[in-house]
Order: C-alpha cells, then sequence, then structure tokens
C-alpha cells in the first residue's frame, strides 16, 4: 500500500509538471516569425487612436520648475550663489614675534 501511494504521487507530480511544460511551448506567434499584414480597418484604428493621444498630450499643463527644498528655507535667506565668501586671512608678519 505504502509502495502504491508513492507511485501515485510521483505520477501526480509529473503530470502537473508536464502540463505546465506543454502550455509554454504553446504561443501565437513564434520567434521569427512574421506578422500578418494589417487590414485597412486596423491600419485606421492604430492611426485614430496615435491622433487621440497626441490630442491628449497637448491638454497637458506645462510644469513650472519647482523647489523641493523651497519651504525649508528662510525668506530672509539670501540664495547661495550671493551669499558673502570669508573674508582672506592677513598674511603673518615676516620678521616673526620678538
Amino acid at each position: 500500500m505504502h509502495v502504491v501511494s508513492r507511485i501515485v504521487g510521483a505520477l501526480a507530480v509529473i503530470g502537473l509538471l508536464a502540463g505546465s511544460a506543454s502550455a509554454q511551448q504553446k504561443g501565437p506567434a513564434r520567434y521569427g516569425e512574421e506578422d500578418k499584414p494589417k487590414t485597412q480597418a486596423e491600419i485606421a484604428a492604430e492611426r485614430d487612436a496615435e491622433r487621440a493621444y497626441r490630442r491628449s498630450l497637448g491638454n497637458i499643463p506645462e510644469q513650472q520648475k519647482t523647489d523641493p527644498w523651497g519651504t525649508m528655507r528662510s525668506e530672509s535667506a539670501p540664495p547661495k550663489a550671493a551669499a558673502k565668501t570669508a573674508p582672506a586671512k592677513p598674511k603673518a608678519a615676516e620678521g616673526g614675534a620678538k
């Protein structure tokens, strides 16, 4: 009885694996096959879809540049480019200290 259940289990696993493997091999178009020629209706539908897409792009407003850190800066802080640079250090006297 124990041997029979192992055989039935093994057959079930093999059947499940074979089913998924055969499903992978079937397909409408295989690599290297040429596409079927399109009908006039399909060509017209693609052209209309392209026109609708172009029109929808025109409805999108122009985006303004945003400053993601703008809320983190205070209003009185000068922009970084206009910030003052540190004054140069004076040169030490040449004679040395007495």
